[in-house]
């Protein structure tokens, strides 16, 4: 789901993206405000755009080879280009304990190269072609993209078709990218305060759920990992019954789609992966954690279990994280920022994108002299105000405005279509997002006022707060 003019909680999400070949790093998009009168015209414009071009039902083609591989197609010829994406419906969430991070240790590995194509040869070949790739770890689905111009395309589904089948593992090369990760471990999480508060926030929220465990895995579990290992995750879960080819961009299906079948269909199936049968059971008290770190202010991060993508809860929730956070007319950010100037920052975070519940939470950041408690009774004042008296009808249109502007514009990229429909896939179904706008737009001012008195609730919270500490300190 999307919701820009938000702050995401460090930890939270645990996307992982790296720089491949000639591409550069890329960021989730966040803070993205739109002037409202102009918000509201690009939006009518986008969205008469939209219902022209006919439903994603409609437009998409929808194809499952013999082997169990779903492809998807979506014909876009407003810019010459493509984006060949494979989807693999593995991450986080599957990692047994012992094992958090492998998910990701094997995206790296899946740029070290095949019998056929080296891992040196793989960024040539797309560098010289004019190429950009990259790929992403998450807890329910791992990515992998090549953006091309069009007639390009065949090459892409070439070079991931044969890594689908062929990877090679060797102890030199795991070896080597072994030690890559272990430092990048080091520096996204053990160095920065705010992702090490969110990482010990998470595994507090969630005692049961893989959900709890960091993307990149816990220290002694990257120590641990074998070539062994990656290996046999390979097989398991690279398989193309466990997977989802996406296409968009201004090519034709009917050309693409015996390519794609001599390509991807010799790969044979292989067992279904294990389900995941572990459950959260229900939180029945407040959880606190604090973190002693290094560091100049303290930070809070509170977080409430919420329901996931399938969940009609998902819509209203989506729009109170947009009232409470969604931007500098939010209400945490009139109150506790500007009116009460506790904080530098006060923010409302929700993803529902993932296939069990997930969280819902909140951020700032205290001001000098301020602490992290008065900041935090300064958030619970205006949600129980929320909840109390309701919300207006115009933050409420706002709201609702800001999400399904964000959505449609995304629509215009053919990359990011191609995202929405892999991790829509990976996650329950891409037909979902045909009902994306109408789910929103149905939100009521009740709807907003109830999930917030459902799921905002004492009995279902965790509190994360970051005590600074001066350099050297402790040691």
């Amino acid at each position: 789901m999307l919701q820009r003019g938000r702050r995401d909680l460090p930890g939270e999400d645990d996307m992982v993206r790296h720089r491949r070949g000639n591409g550069t790093v890329l960021r989730r998009a966040r803070a993205l405000r739109w002037a409202w009168g102009a918000a509201i015209l690009l939006l009518g414009l986008a969205l008469a755009s939209v219902g022209t071009a006919g439903t994603l039902a409609e437009r998409v083609s929808e194809t499952t080879l013999a082997n169990g591989l779903k492809i998807l197609i979506l014909e876009e010829p407003k810019a010459p280009v493509v984006t060949v994406q494979v989807w693999y419906k593995v991450g986080g969430r599957n990692e047994p304990t012992g094992k958090t991070g492998i998910s990701h240790m094997l995206e790296h590995m899946m740029f070290k190269g095949t019998p056929k194509v080296s891992g040196k040869d793989f960024d040539a070949i797309i560098s010289r072609n004019g190429g950009v790739n990259n790929a992403e770890t998450q807890m329910d689905f791992t990515g992998y993209y090549e953006d091309f111009a069009a007639d390009r395309a065949s090459l892409g589904l070439e070079l991931e078709a044969d890594r689908m089948a062929n990877l090679k593992i060797s102890e030199e090369d795991f070896t080597s990218e072994h030690q890559v990760v272990i430092e990048e471990r080091r520096l996204r999480i053990d160095d920065q305060p705010a992702n090490t508060l969110g990482e010990m926030m998470r595994a507090t929220s969630i005692l049961a759920q893989a959900y709890r465990n960091p993307t990149i895995g816990w220290p002694s579990d990257t120590l641990a990992w074998t070539r062994d290992d990656l290996v046999q995750w390979y097989k398991t879960y690279y398989a193309p019954n466990n997977a989802t080819v996406v296409l968009v961009g201004d090519v034709k299906k009917d050309v693409l789609l015996p390519t794609i079948r001599s390509l991807f269909e010799p790969i044979p199936r292989r067992p279904d992966p294990p389900k995941v049968i572990t459950t959260e059971p229900p939180q029945l008290g407040e959880r606190r954690v604090y973190v002693r770190k290094e560091a100049e202010l303290p930070l809070l991060f509170v977080v409430h279990h919420a329901p996931p993508l399938t969940d009609p809860d998902s819509f209203p929730m989506s729009v109170l994280a947009g009232i409470l956070g969604g931007g500098e007319s939010a209400r945490f950010n009139q109150k506790v920022v500007y009116e009460k100037q506790l904080a530098s920052y006060a923010g409302a975070d929700y993803n529902p994108l993932h296939i069990d519940p997930f969280l819902f939470g909140f951020s700032a950041g205290p001001l000098p002299g301020k602490t992290a408690e008065e900041v935090e009774q300064a958030l619970y004042a205006e949600v129980e105000r929320l909840q109390k008296e309701g919300v207006t009808e115009r933050e409420l249109q706002k709201a609702k405005n800001q999400i399904e502007a964000d959505f449609v514009f995304s629509l215009d990229s053919a990359h990011r279509m191609g995202e929405l429909l892999g991790r829509y896939e990976s996650v329950a179904s891409w037909k979902l997002l045909d009902g994306y706008l109408e789910g929103v737009r149905k939100v009521t001012a009740a709807d907003v006022q109830r999930v917030a008195q459902k799921y905002l609730v004492p009995e279902n919270r965790t509190v994360a707060i970051l005590i600074p500490v001066k350099a050297g300190a402790g040691k």
